[in-house]
């Protein structure tokens, strides 16, 4: 009976995960092995020593106020990595708090908000919990491609805002230039703000430009943090560029109703952006250790029909295709206490029959997740057609 499953189907993607950081918590299922992760693993060595040597006496002056108008040496390092003035940058509360800062700020009753599909949950859920519509356009292809002609055509009246994810979640792959110069092209004519959500975008490398400073249109906006690309979530550092006369209005009602940035996280996070070489070289070294693996099981799944997609070319996220298998939250609780591995339903993304797989962790655990995952695959598959086919749907 699906009550028999550790994992029940949940409203949202948060409320997935909730259950799943329960379930692994339990005593009974401390041999699960995390395979949704979306980031590398906290770097909890690296965090510990730069803490131990700022915050002994003297303490940095990085330990300033974050009050009003976010920590000065983070709104500073950020100017010079975007290549922007101050002014077009405003810190929040993470990539969460910065989107749900621009729709606060940007979106009045009635305004409508375009989101990506498959895409994050929760770029819909912040803009329905504040009162907003919502529609949809469709991201196609082996390599979930935007159409800007689609999302134009997807544009109404009453849209103001249209989000989208580079590198794009959940998939991991990335918009071509000349997509991203159409999307500009169509802020432009329609009048409508692109927020581009970029907390992936740094595996591509340090030298990677935001799409808000590309000159592409002023109506553009980067969302970014550092909780994807170093694991530094618990910091809660994210913030948000743009045209100084977008963020005019951002900053304004951020100093007005943000009162949850932390001093001592962003003080450390000024630390981190100022000198990432050690964190930098932390996530490059693991996904050079990681990626080999995923690509030698992608190889083995394709030949043996039990994915279907391909890999990204950067990034520790992967999103496939499960042939025959349309209920992946079915299977993904299935796995869970049949297989001893957890991945990511693709309903939770909007497109069911798939499952996101995150590799940002340590190569032994993803050699014996990416082992789980493989024989649940061939077990789950025979269930489904063979003679225990009834017990694997019950």
């Amino acid at each position: 009976m699906a009550s028999e499953l550790p994992l029940q189907p949940a409203t949202t993607y948060s409320q997935w995960v909730r259950q799943v950081i329960a379930l692994m918590k339990s005593t009974d299922q401390k041999q699960l092995v995390s395979l949704f992760e979306s980031s590398v693993t906290e770097p909890v060595e690296l965090l510990s020593a730069l803490v131990a040597s700022s915050f002994a006496e003297p303490v940095t002056n990085r330990y300033a106020s974050a009050f009003g108008d976010g920590n000065p040496w983070v709104t500073a390092q950020l100017a010079r990595d975007y290549g922007v003035g101050e002014d077009q940058v405003v810190c929040t509360t993470g990539a969460t708090g910065a989107l749900s800062l621009i729709y606060r700020a940007l979106l009045k009753p009635g305004d409508r908000v375009l989101v990506e599909n498959p895409g994050f949950d929760l770029f819909a859920i912040l803009a329905r919990s504040q009162g907003y519509g919502v529609d949809s356009f469709e991201r196609t292809g082996s390599r979930f491609d935007v159409d800007p002609e689609a999302v134009d055509r997807a544009i109404t009246q009453q849209t103001r805002i249209v989000v989208i994810s580079d590198l794009h979640n959940p998939s991991g792959f990335s918009l071509p230039a000349d997509t991203l110069r159409a999307l500009g092209e169509i802020a432009d004519r329609r009048q409508v703000t692109i927020i581009v959500d970029e907390v992936y975008s740094p595996y591509v490398g340090s030298d990677v430009r935001a799409a808000a400073s590309r000159n592409l249109s002023p109506r553009i906006l980067s969302v970014n943090s550092l909780t994807k690309i170093y694991g530094l979530s618990t910091l809660r550092c994210g913030w948000i560029v743009g045209d100084a006369s977008m963020i005019k209005p951002i900053r304004a009602l951020g100093q007005e109703i943000d009162f949850g940035i932390s001093k001592l996280g962003h003080a450390v996070a000024a630390l981190v952006l100022e000198d990432p070489a050690a964190f930098r070289a932390r996530t490059n070294g693991m996904i050079a250790r990681t990626r080999p693996i995923v690509e030698l099981y992608h190889r083995g799944w394709l030949t043996e029909g039990l994915v279907d997609g391909d890999l990204p070319d950067h990034g520790c996220i992967a999103f496939l295709r499960l042939p025959g298998i349309a209920d992946t939250k079915r299977f993904s609780a299935w796995l869970a206490q049949e297989g001893g591995a957890v991945v990511v339903p693709g309903e939770y993304f909007g497109a069911p029959g798939h499952v996101r797989i995150g590799f940002g962790i340590e190569p032994g655990a993803l050699e014996l997740g990416l082992q789980m995952l493989t024989e649940g695959l061939i077990k789950y598959r025979e269930g489904l057609s063979g003679p225990s086919a009834e017990r694997v749907r019950a």
